[in-house]
């Protein structure tokens, strides 16, 4: 028996949906880490579309959209699997609620505090922000947006009662964990080189802050 049919009663993975699902998973912070990057080296966006701030927001749309689709593809694989009796029940279904409700908390409260350009890589495009973002819910964790993005994908799995949700949310944060491992050292060095910039001219030191997308 192989490792994977001795699980199968878990998680069906003869459904094609299930890695449909892990590959946008793996898709989305991959795409707009490397988009961004070569924007941030090339100004390929901004001369696309005439202005950094219009090219932020451009690609603020596509990375939104592919975040549905991939929410919409992860319903889709939840559909073809099987459930587990340990995931039924009020108790799961009430945790459920409660990560989508945090998890939601901590998407939106990140997007207010930090503005669509802050939230979707504008510091690569050269929007950079004057201060670092200390208010709730930054002060709780420094990647508010990604962790809060992982309870949501789990407590949609508890409602649905599928362990291979609970899968794709260890997906999920992998991936996440593995993003910011190449963000945020990423985007340090962008502030870091704004207030090398405005020191050598006098000006006031920038500062970084943490940031990111669902």
């Amino acid at each position: 028996m192989s490792f994977l049919e001795s699980y199968d009663h878990l998680v069906d993975f003869s459904q094609k949906s299930l890695f449909i699902s892990a590959f946008a998973i793996a898709f989305n912070p991959t795409f707009w880490n490397i988009v961004a990057r070569r924007e941030y080296r090339t100004k390929f966006i901004t001369k696309f579309f005439g202005s950094a701030q219009a090219g932020c927001y451009a690609l603020a749309i596509t990375i939104f959209s592919l975040g549905l689709l991939r929410d919409f593809l992860y319903e889709r694989a939840l559909r073809d699997q099987p459930s587990h009796p340990l995931l039924e029940g009020d108790l799961p279904t009430y945790a459920g609620y409660a990560l989508l409700a945090l998890g939601n908390l901590f998407v939106v409260s990140s997007t207010w505090q930090l503005g669509i350009t802050g939230t979707f890589l504008g510091d690569y495009f050269g929007i950079l922000m004057d201060d670092m973002v200390t208010g709730f819910p930054f002060n709780v964790t420094n990647a508010p947006m990604y962790y809060g993005s992982t309870m949501s994908f789990l407590g949609t799995a508890l409602l649905y009662g599928k362990p291979a949700g609970v899968f794709l949310t260890g997906v999920v944060l992998v991936v996440y964990l593995v993003a910011i491992q190449f963000e945020n050292p990423f985007t340090a060095a962008i502030y870091a080189k704004r207030a090398s910039a405005q020191k050598s001219k006098g000006g006031n030191k920038g500062s970084v802050r943490d940031k990111k997308e669902l």
